[in-house]
């Protein structure tokens, strides 16, 4: 088979058994502006959903503390327990301060937050994190939901199985925004892999680097653009509508559709996800074209984002942030 999307792997050269630091993914993300009490149904859903995408391939649970148990009958069972709201207390104010729930929702700033993965770091992962139930939620906040799949995945099945499955579950959510797209798939310490893959995130702008901090800030406002692009009803009226939204996307491929019912929209940028290649003039232009149009709502870039990016220069995040802009 020939490989259509760039292999981005890299190997942990101390560890003996040869441990994949980084790897090339698909990765879904929504964006929920909505306390755990409000998303556990949905996204039990959710997690049916990409089981049935995926088969088995999710084996193994890490909670917010970092302890990790096999997704067996009964690991299942605990996962399914967390998605149920707890009937003890609604928000975090009504906890008393020494309590143990109160110090671990106030370390993580989430009331949950919980990984399933598969096995050796293979692409497959799900992740839920619900943001700290406040009765004055930090402006901005929200909860997140994100699942991963293997560029082999992608290759094997086809963009359209992909993006079935990121409207499947776009369709259960109650989202602010989401996209879908080629990322990297860190394992490990960010600020020592991040610059291991400086050169490959110059050259391709369609691959995504994750933000370790999203849920605290991106609220109202779009987190970059990708390959299908979701925005919910406020970000949609933002930008006019969906009709307003058709009539300013001239690259032949980007598509504009309604999905669920809560009057969300999907802009999808060709049949399939492209990283582009700057080393030959690859620049996607449709990426560009739909970044114009955004960026009244787009997340601008701060100073402070740097800081999660050691070993890069401000200027150089800067410009990986707005590589669709400028």
């Amino acid at each position: 088979m020939i490989e259509a999307y760039p292999r981005i792997r890299l190997v942990d050269s101390d560890a003996g058994d040869a441990r994949l630091l980084v790897r090339d993914v698909v990765r879904i993300v929504f964006y929920l502006p909505h306390d755990h009490v409000e998303l556990g149904a949905g996204v039990e859903q959710a997690l049916t959903l990409y089981r049935h995408a995926v088969g088995d391939m999710l084996t193994r649970a890490w909670d917010s503390d970092g302890e990790s148990f096999p997704l067996t009958e009964a690991g299942w069972g605990e996962v399914q327990a967390s998605l149920r709201p707890s009937a003890s207390f609604r928000f975090i104010e009504e906890l008393a301060e020494d309590s143990d729930s109160f110090q671990r929702m106030t370390r993580l700033q989430a009331e949950c937050s919980w990984t399933l993965t598969g096995d050796d770091f293979d692409g497959y992962s799900l992740r839920y994190l619900a943001r700290l139930p406040s009765k004055t939620p930090l402006e901005g906040s929200v909860s997140v939901l994100s699942a991963t799949l293997p560029t082999e995945y992608l290759e094997l099945h086809g963009p359209g199985r992909v993006r079935e499955l990121a409207m499947s579950l776009a369709s259960v959510l109650p989202l602010a925004s989401g996209h879908a797209g080629l990322a990297l798939e860190l394992a490990g310490v960010r600020r020592k892999i991040l610059p291991l893959v400086r050169e490959e995130l110059r050259r391709y702008p369609g691959v995504d680097v994750p933000r370790v901090d999203a849920h605290l800030s991106v609220g109202a406002r779009v987190e970059g653009v990708h390959w299908l692009n979701f925005l919910g009803t406020s970000l949609l009226q933002s930008v006019g509508g969906s009709e307003a939204l058709r009539g300013r996307l001239q690259s032949s491929g980007s598509t504009v559709q309604e999905v669920g019912a809560l009057g969300a929209a999907l802009v999808t940028l060709g049949p399939g996800p492209e990283a582009g290649d700057r080393s030959n003039g690859g620049d996607l232009p449709a990426y560009r074209e739909l970044a114009r149009v955004l960026e009244p709502v787009l997340e601008p870039f701060m100073p402070g984002y740097a800081l999660a990016w050691r070993g890069f220069s401000e200027d150089e995040v800067h410009d990986w942030w707005r590589r669709f802009l400028d």
